[in-house]
């Protein structure tokens, strides 16, 4: 804590000085300068002790801390904030622009003596039931701060409400303006309800009596298959809700899954006008004209009226009214069916009886069929009487008829005929011999000149088919090249491996081992002989040298192999000094690439 010397503070006797020092409290910090007054007796000269502080104060103001605007500013707004937090205040709005690009909205409180200024940031804003608008007397709730780039107080306010049921009549009016400015409450905008849904869609709160009114009333008059889509009818974010559920009815597709509608209900029961406010929101209501469902609106009681009644196809007093606007009474319907029915069989029958008066008195006014007939037979009888005079008549007449003719006929008239039609053929002749020799020097024509573009079509083919043959035989010569290379390559590799095959033939044979001074040992059946055990006595061997073979007969006082080497003792041997080792000289077996 930092001690403050007070402006007014005396000392020397008269007055001393009494710190003021700002302490916090909680959140709260208070600045409290004070003067204590010294007592009069100790005056100089019975001088007043205010002339004294004020001779004093100057030359004490020197002690006093400074402080910046900033921490001036921050200790008024931590002051304001502390001392009066959440409050509520009523007034008028005025200079209200609409919402700032940032989004957050700026404008003025005021009565008739005073004026705040007023803040609604953005996201408090978007959650506002009740949206700022010009010359609205509103209640505000919101936290009193400080601005202090301008050294101004203001209210950052929360939520907003209307001043009362006059304010909220003034604004409906207001609303209800604007949207019949737009054509919204038109009647050639309404749409004519169906007389029978066969679905009908409801749109109110799944746990009120609304919903069971219509649902008994439907039930009692016509049952129908209703949807329910749950909302909030009041409070923050019902419009939001009441409007999302119309469009949603809306956009269900014809044949889906969920079948779409016919008909829509808005339903609600009564409730003072700030219960039924959502129902005035202009998101609900332009909801509600752009539906093309047909659409009851049957909010709260016959005396409660909301915009969205204005804008339905049709308004009902009550819920249960709504339901009984929507379908008919179907017992009523039986028996207006059947009457109908009863009315259609009566007049039936009656025109049936009519007809068939009719027709017995038509019968009885026509004439017997024998007198009908008596003049057409008499009428016959007497046209085949004179049926054959009317014969010889005719034939007289034709007879007459071909003999003027034939006089008409003579030789000079047959001669006309016959030259004329001579004249006629030698000039079709002509004219025929005149269009086969056009026709047949157009054929030369075309002919001629598809002799030459034959001719310079079989030369060009003909120069094409050389160009192939020679790059076909120049290509052939390329590949016979390349295959005689290759053949030539592969015969070389050929006898390169069977020469290195012979060579390691040689190396691995063993004759070679037979040029180095070894003999082989065959028995008599040519099998090799690998030990001295396996050869019997007198047996007939062949030793095989280097340079040819050699037959052998085993010696016979040789001790036979199979005599147990323990019956004999064992003479030393004698120890033969070791043959030095020949060096043989690898055979070359050339190059293996």
């Amino acid at each position: 804590m930092q001690p403050i010397l007070g402006s007014n503070a005396v000392c020397h006797g008269v007055a001393r000085p009494r710190t003021a020092a700002i302490e916090q409290s909680g959140d709260m910090w208070i600045c409290e300068p004070a003067l204590e007054i010294g007592r009069p007796d100790l005056a100089h000269g019975g001088e007043n002790p205010d002339s004294i502080a004020r001779m004093t104060a100057a030359p004490n103001l020197v002690n006093a801390p400074e402080f910046t605007v900033s921490e001036l500013s921050s200790a008024l707004k931590r002051t304001v904030e502390d001392r009066f937090g959440h409050v509520r205040v009523r007034g008028e709005i005025t200079g209200f622009r609409g919402p700032h690009s940032s989004g957050h909205c700026y404008f003025a409180l005021k009565d008739e003596n005073a004026k705040i200024e007023a803040v609604v940031w953005k996201f408090a804003h978007a959650r506002m039931r009740f949206k700022p608008q010009e010359g609205l007397e509103v209640i505000a709730t919101g936290k009193l701060t400080t601005y202090p780039n301008s050294s101004k107080y203001q209210i950052v306010i929360e939520s907003l409400e209307p001043a009362g049921v006059g304010a909220l009549m003034a604004l409906m009016e207001e609303r209800k303006k604007k949207l019949a400015a737009e054509g919204l409450f038109d009647e050639a905008r309404k749409q004519l309800l169906p007389w029978l849904p066969e679905v009908i869609g409801v749109v109110t709160s799944p746990t009120g009596a609304v919903i069971r009114d219509i649902l008994h009333r439907l039930e009692d008059r016509f049952p129908r298959r209703v949807l329910v889509w749950p909302v909030k009818v009041q409070g923050d974010g019902s419009a939001e809700q009441v409007a999302a559920a119309i469009r949603g009815f809306n956009a269900l597709p014809e044949g889906g899954r969920i079948p779409r509608p016919d008909l829509l209900i808005v339903a609600r029961g009564g409730g003072s006008l700030e219960d039924l406010w959502s129902f005035n929101e202009e998101i609900v209501v332009r909801a509600a004209a752009d539906s093309h469902i047909p659409l009851i609106s049957a909010v709260g009681h016959e005396t409660d009226i909301t915009l969205i009644d204005f804008v339905a196809d049709k308004r009902a007093p009550t819920p249960t009214a709504a339901a009984e606007m929507a379908v008919p009474v179907r017992s009523e319907l039986f028996v207006e069916v059947t009457a109908l029915a009863r009315r259609t069989m009566v007049c039936w029958q009656r025109s049936q009886e009519a007809r068939r008066n009719e027709l017995r008195a038509a019968a009885r006014a026509l004439p017997a069929a024998t007198e009908l007939l008596a003049i057409p037979r008499q009428r016959l009888d007497h046209l085949g009487a004179g049926l054959p005079r009317a014969l010889k008549a005719n034939t007289h007449a034709h007879f007459r008829r071909f003999a003027a003719s034939s006089s008409r006929l003579t030789i000079g008239v047959l001669r006309g005929q016959v030259a004329h039609a001579r004249q006629r053929l030698t000039v079709s002749g002509e004219r025929i011999t005149l269009s086969a020799r056009s026709l047949l020097h157009r054929r030369r024509e075309r002919f001629a000149g598809l002799e030459i573009r034959l001719k310079a079509s079989k030369l060009a083919n003909a120069q094409a088919q050389r160009n192939r043959i020679a790059r076909d035989l120049e290509r052939t010569h390329r590949l016979a090249e390349r295959a005689r290379r290759a053949l030539t390559t592969a015969m070389q590799r050929l006898e390169a491996r069977v020469t290195h095959s012979g060579q390691l033939l040689s190396a691995l044979s063993y004759r070679g081992v037979l040029a180095r001074g070894f003999a082989l040992v065959r028995d008599e059946r040519g099998h090799a002989v690998h030990s001295a055990a396996a050869v019997g006595p007198s047996a007939s061997l062949s030793i095989e040298f280097a340079d040819g073979r050699v037959a052998a007969t085993a010696d016979a006082d040789r001790p036979a192999a199979t005599a147990s080497p323990a019956s004999e003792p064992k003479v030393p041997r004698e120890t033969k000094p070791a043959a030095p080792k020949r060096v043989v000289k690898p055979v070359d077996q050339g190059s293996l690439f």
